[in-house]
């Protein structure tokens, strides 16, 4: 049924991570010490357990010898297991405004010193990180955003069996999204933002979607991205990734990155991937 490995940052998001999967039927074993790792994947083959979605919940509190642990996922995948790194990662910033906010101390900071305790704890983890295959960032998550992130990524959905997409319109001036693997920019398009009647509508809206994408240079984007798509996605799918995470930036992300992300989603849904959609800064 498949093997998660959920580990990251304390104050990341991980116990939130692991409720929402539990929510979507997964077993969760959390904070099982990376000792018993090796000792725990004979007994897995022949367990109950294996019939079910099984998350461990895996990070520092466990130790920092994350041999047994590569030994267990070699030793399920030998076995015919599918199993998968999981990492939630966190700006050290928000992590230390999420300690202080539930007045809490870093499970590391012995002296009190969060600070210093990330630190330790990112270095600690940067072999693990290195080794995941799937990085959630949660720097601008709400508790909200990660459920609908991890229902996204290990729910069940209907269409095609293979590689998910995750589609983000998203504008420059505020950043490129950090998990992206494709990034394209349309700010070579006219901006409807200088267009007194469009300026405060949204790429939702039917007059600026019309605007956008009827414009020629639009139509010939879109068909090279349908086409550079349909190149890609069985090549990423045969890698084994699961979802690929695509960017479309404009400058402020409202008008033209929304109406080109959105006939993007509606276009490969049509083909039947599963396809989600995030317009990440269309209320800024």
């Amino acid at each position: 049924m498949g093997i998660l490995i959920l580990t990251g940052m304390s104050g990341g998001g991980k116990s939130q991570a692991a409720k929402f999967l539990e929510d979507i039927g997964y077993f969760c074993i959390d904070n099982m010490p990376l000792k018993l790792f090796s000792k725990f994947g004979e007994m897995y083959k022949h367990s109950e357990i294996s019939q079910r979605k099984t998350a461990f919940v895996t990070d520092v509190r466990s130790g920092d010898d994350f041999s047994d642990l590569y030994h267990f996922i070699d030793e399920m995948k030998n076995s015919g297991e599918t199993v998968k790194i999981v990492f939630v990662d966190c700006n050290d910033s928000v992590i230390l405004n999420r300690y202080k906010e539930n007045k809490r101390l870093h499970p590391l900071a012995q002296d009190g010193n969060n600070v210093a305790a990330i630190e330790i704890e990112r270095g600690k983890l940067a072999g693990l990180k290195d080794n995941s295959d799937i990085i959630i960032d949660t720097s601008t998550y709400s508790v909200w955003d990660l459920k609908k992130k991890i229902v996204k990524l290990f729910g069940t959905f209907e269409g095609n069996e293979g590689i998910k997409l995750n589609i983000i319109s998203f504008g420059f001036k505020h950043g490129i999204p950090h998990t992206c693997d494709l990034v394209f920019d349309v700010r070579f398009l006219k901006n409807p933002y200088y267009v007194d009647e469009l300026k405060h509508l949204t790429g939702n809206d039917e007059p600026v979607k019309e605007y956008v994408l009827n414009s020629e240079n639009c139509k010939i984007f879109i068909n090279k991205l349908k086409d550079l798509l349909d190149f890609l996605l069985p090549l990423y799918n045969n890698e084994g990734k699961e979802i690929l995470e695509i960017g479309i930036g404009c400058t402020g992300g409202k008008h033209r990155s929304v109406a080109i992300t959105n006939e993007t989603v509606r276009i490969m849904k049509e083909k039947g991937y599963s396809v989600f959609t995030e317009h990440r800064d269309i209320l800024k």
